[in-house]
């Protein structure tokens, strides 16, 4: 016989937007309280599968770098680099003063 398991309360759901500081309308909760049931069923399944002998990991997927390499090169000119500032001066970029009180 298969074991049956309890859903969440509509309070239980409202309990759960408050800790979330979620405001929820009677329709969005009764959503949320599928949704939720749909999740905690999933996990009752997850739990009941053997993991004897399987290492725990920290991520389910061996990740890579799929970047290139940082390679060092020349870097552009001062004269290239301003040639379309706005407002340079001196070698710089001339910017608006920020100032806050």
């Amino acid at each position: 016989m298969a074991e049956t398991h309890s859903q969440l309360t509509i309070e239980e759901v409202y309990h759960i937007a408050a800790l979330a500081r979620v405001a929820v309308t009677p329709e969005e909760a009764e959503t949320l309280r599928a949704q939720l049931n749909h999740i905690l069923e999933s996990f009752r399944i997850l739990q009941e599968l053997d993991t004897t002998g399987v290492e725990p990991t920290g991520h389910a997927i061996a990740l890579q770098n799929v970047m290139r390499e940082d390679v060092s090169r020349d870097s552009f000119s001062r004269e290239a680099v301003l040639a379309n500032a706005p407002n340079a001066q001196e070698g710089f970029f001339r910017v608006k003063a920020i100032l806050e009180e």
